[in-house]
């Protein structure tokens, strides 16, 4: 049986998107395939987000902004998208859905921890849904 791919895209996949993978990693296991990309991906991770990532134990320091792929679109069952606006390619048949959240990029650790705890409970959310987690 396979495994659901969920795909998480922001702009720069800098931040949200690379702590929602994070998360999916983290709660889904093997459970779950994670795909992370961005529309103009940054440099380098947000390093607020590598500080308020590992007090929950979540390493994301090896994670590298990635150009989102049309393929990796194409092959996901759920795209989860923060704030790319037209930039992500629609398919038929995926599971889409937009994640409101505010950019961490270029804030302090206290603002950025309040849209982790978000993407943490958005993501538990999304694995029980895709049947991964149990409530």
């Amino acid at each position: 049986m396979s495994v659901p791919v969920v795909l998480f895209v922001c702009v720069h996949n800098a931040g949200r998107s690379q702590m929602a993978a994070g998360f999916a990693r983290a709660l889904g296991g093997d459970g779950v395939e994670v795909r992370s990309g961005g529309s103009e991906p940054a440099s380098a991770i947000n390093p607020v987000a590598v500080e308020v990532m590992a007090e929950r134990g979540i390493d994301i320091t090896r994670n590298v902004p990635q150009l989102l792929a049309t393929e990796d679109v194409r092959q996901a069952d759920a795209v989860i998208t923060m704030g790319c606006g037209d930039a992500c390619p629609i398919f038929p048949g995926k599971r889409y859905e937009d994640w409101e959240l505010r950019d961490p990029a270029g804030q302090g650790p206290d603002m950025v921890r309040g849209v982790r705890d978000d993407i943490e409970a958005r993501v538990r959310r999304l694995l029980v849904e895709l049947g991964v987690l149990t409530d």
